[in-house]
C-alpha cells in the first residue's frame, strides 16, 4: 500500500507518546511504553524484503540441523525465498498450501472433524510441540527468532503439518540473555515444589537478573511468580497469592513495574504458546520442554559443527545412532502425514491409538 510504512511508524510513535503519558499511573496494567518502543525498533525492517529473506534462511538453518550439526526434519514448514527474485520491495517465496490457524476451526468443521475427536486432540498436541520446539531452539540456541507469532502467521497445511510465515519481524537477543533464560528454564524445571522457599528465591533472583522490575509493594515471591506465569502453564497455584489469569486484578502482570525491552518479544512467544495450551485444555510447561535445550546451551554444546566421515582418523565420524535418529524422525513425519490421507473412519481409529500412546508417553515422562 502506498505510504504504508510512514503511516505505520507514525501510528507507533503516537502510541509510544500515549503510553509514556500514563507510564507512572495505574491506568495501564503494564509498561506499554517499553512494548511499543520494542515494536518500533522491530518494525524498522518490516518493509525490507531483503532482510526478511535473510531472516528466513537463518531460522531455516537453525531448525533443520540437530545439536550435532546433522540434518534433521524441521518441526515446522518454513517457506524458502527464491534466490534472484528478491529485492527490497519484492519477495518471492515458496507457497504453502493450507489455511491460517485463525481459520483452522472452520476448516475442521468443513471436514467433519469434531473439536473433541482424537484427530483434533492429536493435532493440538502436535501444534504445541512444533511451536515449542522451534521457538525454544531459536531463542535459546542462537537468540534469533520469529518475533511476530500469531494465528494469522501460523498455518495448518493440507497434509497436516504446521507452517510459519512472515519473517518481517525477527529478534536477536544477546548471549547473556540466552544464558540467563536457560538458567531460568532449568531452575523452573528442577524445582522441588511451587512453594519451596529456596527454589522461589533462586527463580526470583534469575528473573531479576533478566531485568524484571516489580512494584515496590510486591511480595518477595513476585519475581518467581512472573517467571512461572510466563514459562510454566502447568502450574496450579502461583506463589505470592497471585492469580493465573492475565486479566485478573491479582495477576503477576499487574505487579510488573518494568519488563526488559530486549525480552518483550520472547514474552510474546511464550504467551502465544501458553494461550494455545489453555485454549486446547492441554497443560503445557515451556520450562520443562525447553530444559534440554537450555542444558545444552549452558554446557556450550550448541555450537553446530559439520559432521564428516573420517578417512584418516582425524575427522569426526558420523555415528550410527545419529543416522538412526535421523531415519526415525523422517519416518515419524511420513507416518504423521500418511494418517491425514486415510478415510475418515479409519483416520479416527488410528488417531485414537496414536493419542493413547502419546498420553501414555507423557505420563511416563511426568
Amino acid at each position: 500500500r502506498p505510504s504504508i510504512e510512514s503511516k505505520l511508524m507514525g501510528d507507533i510513535a503516537n502510541l509510544k507518546q500515549l503510553a509514556k503519558t500514563f507510564r507512572d499511573s495505574d491506568a495501564l496494567p503494564l509498561d506499554y511504553y517499553t512494548v511499543f518502543a520494542e515494536l518500533e525498533k522491530q518494525l524498522a525492517d518490516e518493509f525490507n524484503f531483503l532482510a526478511e529473506a535473510v531472516a528466513m534462511d537463518r531460522i531455516y538453518e537453525t531448525v533443520t540441523k540437530d545439536e550435532n550439526g546433522l540434518p534433521c526434519e524441521s518441526p515446522i514448514v518454513l517457506p524458502r525465498p527464491v534466490q534472484g527474485l528478491v529485492s527490497r520491495r519484492v519477495l518471492v517465496m515458496d507457497y504453502l498450501e493450507g489455511v491460517p490457524l485463525s481459520r483452522a476451526a472452520e476448516e475442521m468443521a468443513r471436514k467433519g472433524i469434531s473439536p473433541d475427536s482424537p484427530e483434533a486432540q492429536l493435532f493440538g498436541r502436535k501444534l504445541l510441540r512444533s511451536l515449542t520446539d522451534v521457538f525454544g531452539r531459536c531463542i535459546l540456541e542462537t537468540g534469533f527468532f520469529h518475533a511476530d507469532p500469531h494465528p494469522g502467521n501460523i498455518f495448518v497445511l493440507d497434509d497436516g503439518r504446521i507452517g510459519l510465515i512472515d519473517f518481517g519481524q525477527v529478534k536477536q537477543i544477546g548471549g547473556r540473555a540466552r544464558e540467563t533464560l536457560s538458567k531460568v528454564m532449568l531452575a523452573l524445571d528442577e524445582r522441588e515444589s511451587d512453594v519451596n522457599p529456596a527454589d522461589l528465591e533462586k527463580i526470583g533472583n534469575l528473573a531479576l537478573e533478566l531485568g524484571v522490575e516489580l512494584a515496590d509493594d510486591a511480595p518477595a515471591e513476585g519475581p518467581a511468580a512472573v517467571a512461572m506465569w510466563l514459562f510454566d502453564g502447568s502450574v496450579e497455584t502461583l506463589p505470592g497469592g497471585y492469580d493465573k489469569g492475565e486479566l485478573s486484578p491479582n495477576s503477576p502482570v499487574k505487579a510488573l513495574k518494568s519488563f526488559p525491552q530486549d525480552l518483550v518479544l520472547v514474552g510474546r512467544s511464550s504467551i502465544l504458546i501458553k494461550g494455545l495450551s489453555n485454549r486446547l485444555q492441554i497443560p503445557w510447561s515451556l520450562s520443562k520442554e525447553w530444559a534440554p535445550t537450555a542444558r545444552r546451551t549452558l554446557e556450550g554444546n550448541n555450537n553446530q559443527q559439520s559432521a564428516v566421515v573420517a578417512t584418516d582418523g582425524r575427522g569426526s565420524k558420523i555415528r550410527m545412532r545419529d543416522v538412526l535418529k535421523l531415519l526415525k524422525t523422517w519416518s515419524r513425519g511420513k507416518v504423521s502425514r500418511g494418517i491425514t490421507r486415510l478415510p475418515s473412519p479409519m483416520r479416527t481409529k488410528v488417531a485414537a491409538v496414536a493419542l493413547r500412546l502419546q498420553k501414555r508417553r507423557e505420563a511416563k515422562e511426568a
